[in-house]
């Protein structure tokens, strides 16, 4: 298990559109189709990662927690399959339906719209604000596998409290730690590694 950070994307930066397909619906989901005029948390994640399987039952709780609030969450896997086989979209949405998932999963298959995003690990989370502007990027919480914390989505939830109740999360945010996102080969954005 590699040990990956965020790149910290700098705050005001704003979210890149995407359009990509659902794992579950094989709908196109679009930045506009899903957050206009919404705050948007983005959650890159894949299947087979340690660091995923950890906390991937708070993500569900946090996407429960947050149905019906004026807030748009997506989870996106970009993990090559030409090298990881098990994260391709049939495996992403066994994934979603076992943890009970309730926000789209979508596939990056190009891996252009992670790249945007200057996505390094999973997981990796940003949060925008309501005109889409990054107000948090960093950790769910101090858990990691083989911790003795356990994992309560504290960071993530202060930030999204905060873009809930229009006011702008701590500038003290952690940088996200996981398994480095598995680029196609030869394919390695600048800013990894």
């Amino acid at each position: 298990m590699v040990n990956t950070p965020s790149t910290m994307l700098p705050l005001g930066t704003p979210a890149p559109d995407f359009a990509l397909p659902d794992v579950l619906t094989g709908e196109v989901v679009t930045k506009s189709s899903i957050a206009e005029g919404k705050p948007l948390l983005m959650m890159f994640i894949c299947a087979h990662c340690p660091f995923v399987i950890h906390l991937q039952d708070e993500l569900a709780e946090i996407g429960r927690d947050c149905a019906g609030k004026d807030l748009a969450i997506v989870a996106v896997s970009a993990n090559s399959i030409k090298t990881h086989p098990q994260d391709g979209p049939d495996a992403l949405a066994r994934q979603a339906k076992e943890v009970g998932f309730p926000f789209p999963y979508l596939y990056d298959e190009t891996q252009e719209m992670t790249k945007a995003y200057t996505a390094a690990c999973t997981p990796d989370f940003f949060l925008f604000d309501s005109r889409h502007h990054l107000v948090y990027r960093g950790q769910l919480d101090d858990s990691r596998p083989g911790s003795d914390l356990p994992v309560t989505g504290y960071d993530l939830r202060e930030a999204i409290g905060a873009v809930l109740e229009g006011t702008f999360p701590s500038a003290n945010q952690k940088s996200s730690m996981g398994c480095n996102i598995k680029w196609h080969p030869g394919q390695a954005p600048a800013y990894f590694g």
